[in-house]
């Protein structure tokens, strides 16, 4: 079984299902879109958001600590402790980044698929 992320083109296989430990995540670089945080929770489903923490600047987001508020599953940075819910990539912490943007991750489509499924 292998993990596919949707980069707004096509699906792209980034690694083994195998390759993703339970409550830890990676980082995969998607060609021409970059970085991509990756997390497999204890109950095996998987998430997607950016890598890049919106209050540091730093691609680090792959190195949070996966957890949850009430049912919602949620993402810690491992930089300004910012909680995010992984269910629609909002801040829970705080409304705006220090360049006044959103303080919201982009969420990407993400599946297992059988390996030489599908693009």
């Amino acid at each position: 079984m292998t993990v596919q992320i949707h980069d707004g083109t096509r699906w792209q296989t980034v690694c083994a299902l195998t390759d993703l430990q339970p409550g830890r995540g990676v980082a995969v670089l998607l060609p021409e879109t970059g970085q991509v945080a990756l997390f497999r929770d204890r109950s095996g489903t998987l998430h997607a958001v950016d890598n890049l923490d919106p209050f540091s600047g730093a691609p680090v987001l792959s190195r949070g600590l996966l957890g949850s508020r009430g049912d919602r599953p949620t993402l810690i940075s491992p930089m300004y402790k910012q909680v995010y819910d992984l269910t629609d990539g909002r801040c829970l912490d705080e409304d705006t980044a220090p360049d006044g943007a959103p303080a919201v991750l982009r969420r990407w489509p993400v599946r297992v698929a059988a390996p030489g499924g599908a693009q």
